[in-house]
């Protein structure tokens, strides 16, 4: 854990006009608040890691990002999904939360929901904060709008309403999961929001039209004297009577959370703050403009959960033993070749939510170091090392060179440096084991070893706990 400043003041000192009366701090010990951060492009396997660190929590929290994420937990050969509902919720003695920052589809909560009480999973734990905002039918059809008219120069985004749904929130047109507890409010604010969307909804009609006719598939005109039905999601009276009943299922579930964030941490308890994407997707430091919409960064655990700067004592980032990116942008060490095509079949390398190809590289520890130093990380964990098995020699790049033959020890700032970024290695010996047993730091090869420690060295932060498989227990803990 990263000390705590001390500073220093003459015992006789008078106290400041007016000031409180002293307050206990936390126990630095206990190390209350902990963040979980994806290092790389994301799906690192940070469920697998929230589900394990949760043993020792309180809170769980997902505080950014909508169900355009996926965690995928492996529990005695089980496997659980999750998009919006935070991984913690397997551990029904604690308080699993959505926190305000997270933009939500109640469709696809409620689906989600649904699903583990087929599965016997208590969701009684689960609390969203009222002030989380909806992923609207009207965002879902935008996003998928504008990915679509920009063609080959499309993003890349899953088409689930995350980037619209945030806009609407910075444009204050968003509609709050509050909102569905008053109708008229309701109502109110969904009129509002879809007004200044007519344009653009019409023009997606037209579009949608254009392209059926272009394949054939031309709707027929509807009788005489039929009238054209409104498509139900983009009609108000259905939109309102739909999000209605969500609210109603929803309601023993919404609460203030980031109260009940201030009361775990006020009691010396832990709380976890679990990320979705990753840091080279933020919206401010990632790769722009392929980013998500949100910032995935330990610094956005406070905005969307609702706590202070000081109450994050510990913060985890989670890489893979290599590198993998979905979707478009830049990708230095992106492997078009055999090896890379051995990660994809090896490492089941599909996205959790899309079911697309990801794409895999070799390590890239220039990318790692930007993203320990702006999350100020404490501790590593490297997931799938088992994947590496029988692949060697391993590669890792240790830094970039421009298209004009300028050395870049650090990661580029801008654009289009990074976008002609070529990679240089260091080639470290591979190893043939199979160390999915492994539980020991001494049961893996010393090969293994060897890669983690210069992954360790390089970016000057410990790792704490090593993947050697898909299951919760195929983990190996390094240190105490």
């Amino acid at each position: 854990m990263r000390a705590q400043r001390q500073i220093s003041m003459p015992s006789d000192a008078p106290l400041p006009r007016n000031a409180p009366a002293a307050h206990p701090r936390h126990n630095p010990a206990l190390m209350p608040g902990v963040v979980i951060v994806g290092a790389q492009w994301g799906d690192e396997g940070k469920g697998k890691i929230t589900d394990l660190l949760a043993e020792r929590a309180e809170v769980i929290v997902r505080f950014q990002g909508g169900n355009n994420a996926g965690h995928t937990i492996v529990r005695e050969g089980k496997e659980f999904k999750f998009h919006l509902i935070p991984s913690g919720i397997l551990h029904s003695e604690k308080a699993c939360v959505i926190g305000n920052g997270v933009v939500l589809d109640p469709a696809v909560l409620l689906g989600e929901i649904d699903g583990l009480k087929r599965r016997n999973i208590d969701v009684g734990n689960l609390r969203i904060s009222a002030n989380a905002h909806l992923i609207m039918p009207y965002h879902v059809l935008l996003d998928t709008a504008g990915e679509t008219k920009l063609g080959k120069l499309s993003i890349g985004t899953t088409r689930r309403g995350i980037g619209p749904c945030y806009a609407d929130k910075a444009l204050r047109l968003g509609i709050r999961v509050q909102d569905l507890l008053d109708e008229k409010i309701l109502r109110t604010k969904i009129r509002a929001a879809l007004e200044p969307k007519q344009q653009a909804l019409r023009e997606l009609s037209v579009q949608r039209r254009k392209l059926r006719k272009e394949a054939g598939e031309e709707a027929k005109a509807p009788a005489e004297g039929t009238a054209v039905v409104p498509d139900p999601r983009l009609d108000l009276h259905s939109m309102v009577e739909e999000h209605v009943n969500f609210g109603h299922r929803l309601e023993p579930h919404i609460a203030d959370t980031a109260k009940l964030c201030w009361d775990a941490l006020d009691a010396d308890k832990t709380v976890i703050f679990e990320g979705a994407q990753a840091t080279l997707l933020d919206l401010d430091h990632g790769t722009y403009p392929f980013v998500t919409s949100s910032n995935p960064i330990a610094g956005a655990a406070t905005v969307g959960a609702g706590v202070g700067p000081t109450d994050i004592t510990e913060v985890w980032g989670i890489a893979k033993a290599y590198a993998t990116r979905v979707g478009a942008g830049p990708f230095p060490t992106e492997l078009d070749d055999e090896v890379g095509e051995q990660l994809v079949e090896r490492g089941h390398e599909f996205g959790t939510t899309t079911g697309r190809r990801r794409r895999c590289g070799w390590m890239d520890l220039v990318a790692l170091r930007y993203a320990v130093r702006l999350n100020r990380m404490d501790s590593l964990a490297i997931t799938k090392l088992d994947v590496l098995s029988g692949i060697g020699p391993l590669k890792v790049a240790v830094r970039y060179r421009s298209k004009e033959g300028a050395v870049l020890e650090s990661f580029p700032y801008h654009q289009s440096i990074l976008h002609s970024a070529t990679p240089e290695y260091e080639e470290l010996p591979g190893f043939d084991a199979d160390i999915e047993e492994c539980r020991e730091e001494a049961d893996l090869p010393q090969a293994a070893r060897d890669y983690l420690g210069f992954i360790s060295d390089f970016v000057k932060v410990p790792i704490r706990l090593v993947g050697v498989g898909p299951d919760r227990d195929q983990v190996v803990w390094i240190g105490s």
